[in-house]
């Protein structure tokens, strides 16, 4: 698809940003990753706002998924800084930034699939209540637990799953599941790798709902390769190409960048 046709078939537009004042979160600067003698991004900024969704986007072996995995801490960069937070993370293990409020997704669905819909939030909750390392406990001290994952599961529109096994929920319902498990953790900044993956129209709808309401109160950074997603959902966009920012800006702008047109959408002939 063009980005002129997503443009074309977007029915919500992105909030105004400039309805809100704006406030850097996550940033990078100068963000570079060698690997031998490759590099695989090379002077990258990015700042993530609060209250906004920010796109990554761009063509296989773009980037994008090293970012994240820098960003994150998974890879440290071979030159470049990272700041959370007003803090500097450049040096900093995945578990700290975590701690600090980074919390990622990952393309493959990450739930317990023997567990119910209820345990798997009630799980992603123990860490944040101080339960996780204190197995001795017996089962029912998790259940005062229950309220607020009930909560979440409400906010997410799976509250009458919530005794079902999560392996019998169909795969969008999973994605759907493992956004309440990491809003568990009480995200500031929440990474989300491609979340409209392998989905169909409908529950492509029902997440982009529940991301644009995730995103009131916090930061969100996807990779999303959905262009009719980004169009109606994002409020900054950054295109990478061969791991190096082709151009960065509102939907708007970007869609009408003929780099972009060229480099990775086409152009309206193709």
């Amino acid at each position: 698809m063009s980005l002129a046709s997503a443009r074309g078939e977007a029915a919500l537009p992105a909030g105004d940003p400039s309805s809100q004042p704006s406030q850097v979160v996550l940033s990078a600067r100068g963000l570079r990753r060698e690997f031998g003698g490759f590099v695989a991004v090379n002077n990258v900024d990015i700042d993530v706002e609060h209250a906004r969704v920010h796109a990554l986007i761009g063509p296989n072996g773009a980037g994008k998924t090293t970012v994240f995995n820098l960003l994150t801490k998974f890879l440290q960069p071979t030159s470049g800084s990272i700041r959370l937070l007003d803090q500097d993370i450049t040096r900093s293990d995945p578990a700290k930034v975590a701690r600090m409020g980074l919390v990622r997704s990952f393309q493959i669905s990450a739930v317990f699939p023997h567990l119910s819909v209820l345990d798997n939030v009630r799980v992603a909750l123990q860490r944040q209540n101080g339960l996780a390392t204190q197995f001795w406990l017996p089962l029912r001290a998790l259940d005062r637990l229950n309220e607020r994952a009930l909560q979440l599961l409400e906010a997410v529109g799976l509250q009458e799953a919530r005794h079902r096994a999560a392996a019998d929920l169909s795969y969008g319902r999973k994605r759907v599941l493992e956004i309440a498990t990491t809003l568990a953790l009480e995200p500031k900044v929440l990474l989300l790798d491609e979340p409209m993956a392998g989905m169909g129209h409908e529950d492509v709808h029902t997440v982009s709902a529940i991301i644009r309401e995730v995103a009131r109160e916090r930061a969100v950074l996807m990779v999303e390769h959905n262009l009719k997603v980004v169009a109606e959902l994002c409020d900054r966009v950054t295109v990478l190409q061969r791991g190096e920012i082709l151009t960065s800006g509102d939907y708007r702008t970007v869609s009408g960048d003929e780099r972009v047109r060229t480099a990775y959408m086409g152009t309206e002939d193709d």
